[in-house]
This record gives C-alpha cells, structure tokens and sequence, in this order.
C-alpha cells in the first residue's frame, strides 16, 4: 500500500498542514503519472493502494528518521 504526501506546509507548529495541498482532480493525475514513471523504471517492484483511501496504520520506530524541510525559496538551484 502506497503513503504518498504531495504536500505539506510545516512553517508553523509540529504538525504540517495540508490546506494548500492539490486538489484531487489535480493531485491524483499527478500521483498516477508518477507511478507509471516508476513503474517503468522498476518493473514488477511497484505496489500501489487507492488514493486518498483511509488506512489504518501500525508502526514500529526502529530507528533515526531524516525529514528535509524547506521554505520556499531555500532549496539550492
């Protein structure tokens, strides 16, 4: 099963926010044509669920975890 954000703005606080997020006539085009180009580079690797689907999650931390925030206009050109 796929978990695949677009976008999330997290200047603010410790949870990100997802209001500014594509619309899903926008977001899913998007999510699909980014799993056919995988799709075509890994052939039989790639294993996708429903977007936008609930899901209930377990998890286990095993582990550091590296997250790369960035404003706009920090990322290097």
């Amino acid at each position: 099963m796929s978990q695949f954000t677009l976008y999330g703005d997290a200047r603010k606080g410790r949870r990100p926010s997802f209001v500014r997020a594509a619309r899903p006539e926008i977001a899913i085009p998007l999510y699909e044509g980014f799993v056919a180009e995988l799709e075509t580079r890994l052939p039989g690797r790639v294993r996708c669920g429903r977007f936008g689907a609930e899901m209930n999650v377990a998890l286990v931390n095993d582990g550091p975890v590296t997250l790369v925030v960035e404003r706009q206009g920090d990322a290097a050109s």
